[in-house]
């Protein structure tokens, strides 16, 4: 088979672009193509975030997430400097705002040093040190935490791809794919064919699809949860220095409402955590049938229901009001009214679901898997990269391209 392309990376958001760039320095004699739908780069996950570099101090030990955001953290701040794109390494405050978080609040503190962070614990006194105007019993002091602009990493990524000879073309979405023994034809929009040996999916919100539509099973569903964000007036900003987290419940994998200043002065108060109608859902107006359908039909949907229906009933009263959104943010800032918010730009956390309703809490990669010999060849899949996939976005990068040049060489053979 006669290739146009070695490797083809669908999405254009921070993970697919740093796929390429990697793919340029790995292998700079690679013929590599990026598709990217929309009419820009990082219109969705990378471009609808708080901006936030984070350390790792969450994670799992020894999980990918815990691994790719200490090493992310470091190198994304590494980038930005080297590149000339806006950045600050704040720290960040996590604060427990009563007694009954401490036992959680200090197994986190234990899981960032198992995690090689620095973690300073601080009393009510330390926290008003850092941020005055924020109340809790205790708080925990991340100093490897940050803020850049993710967006403008993005494209830095894709002017070097390009200028190493990658062609990344916009507005040009996936129709179909022909898998044959010795590639792949991908059909795109005009009904145009394109032939190439290795196929690299990067779709976020729509990786599941991508991944069937290549004949390979993921075996999870992406089920989309709306982040709404506030942000403070500019008259109230002096609220808030840097960043201030609440400290997390591990039952549920999202971070719960925080107060975030960005590198162009803003800050951003939120998100809470929503299903979407759809997997560009960004407000309640948006349906779209064939998504809902799909996140109706899925079995897993309903665990989670089952399991976390008491959680999403306060974050859906959160959506719907915003006095007990206002109620929620006053725990850690209680200075703030509602009258000192004015809603922001929402975002869609592309979240990977198994059948039994479990959600994956680790990066995830599926395709040809070069210690498995058994494994799919010609494609690569990366099923779950939500937060802190930006952060990591140049570890997830290099991994991705090291098994698409993996899956080039063992078709070659």
């Amino acid at each position: 088979m006669a290739y146009d392309f070695d490797v083809t990376v669908v999405g254009g958001g921070i993970v697919g672009l740093s796929t390429v760039y990697a793919l340029t320095r790995q292998r700079p004699d690679l013929r590599v193509l990026l598709l990217e739908k929309e009419p820009g780069f990082a219109a969705h996950q990378t471009g609808r975030n708080s901006g936030v570099i984070h350390s790792g101090v969450y994670y799992r030990p020894g999980s990918l997430k815990a691994r790719y955001a200490a090493e992310g953290a470091a190198e994304m701040v590494g980038f930005c400097r080297e590149q000339g794109i806006p950045y600050e390494v704040t720290g960040k405050l996590i604060v427990a705002t009563g007694r009954e978080e401490l036992p959680r609040l200090h197994a986190l503190a234990q899981r960032g040093r198992e995690n090689g962070i620095p973690v300073t614990e601080l009393d009510a006194a330390g926290i008003a040190a850092h941020e005055p105007e924020v109340t809790g019993v205790a708080g925990l002091h991340i100093g490897t935490t940050g803020i850049c602009d993710f967006p403008a990493v993005a494209r830095r990524y894709a002017a070097l791809a390009e200028e190493a000879g990658a062609l990344l073309r916009t507005g040009c979405e996936l129709q179909g794919i022909e898998r044959r023994r010795d590639g792949l034809t991908v059909r795109i929009g005009g009904g145009a064919e394109l032939r190439s040996a290795v196929l690299v999916n990067c779709a976020g919100l729509h990786s599941d699809r991508i991944a069937r539509m290549a004949g390979d099973d993921p075996g999870v569903r992406i089920i989309p949860f709306r982040g709404e964000y506030y942000e403070l007036t500019k008259e109230r900003r002096e609220l808030v220095r840097g960043l201030v987290y609440p400290v997390p419940d591990p039952a549920f994998p999202f971070l719960g409402v925080h107060l975030t200043r960005g590198v162009h002065g803003d800050v951003h108060v939120g998100p809470n955590a929503v299903p979407a109608l759809a997997r560009e859902g960004y407000d309640w107006r948006t349906v779209r049938p064939r998504d809902l359908a799909e996140t109706v039909r899925f079995p897993g949907t309903w665990q989670i229901a089952r399991r976390h229906w008491r959680y999403e009933i306060g974050e859906l009263h959160r959506s719907l009001s915003k006095r007990a959104f206002t109620a929620a943010v006053q725990r850690l800032l209680p200075a703030v009214t509602a009258a000192d918010l004015v809603p922001a730009t929402a975002g869609v956390r592309a979240q990977a679901v198994a059948r039994d309703g479990s959600l994956l809490d680790d990066f995830a990669f599926a395709g040809f898997d070069p210690g498995d010999p058994s494994s799919p060849r010609r494609t690569v899949h990366v099923l779950n990269a939500p937060s802190p996939a930006a952060t990591a976005s140049l570890p997830i990068g290099r991994e991705v391209a090291r098994r698409a040049v993996a899956a080039l060489e063992a078709g070659d053979r």
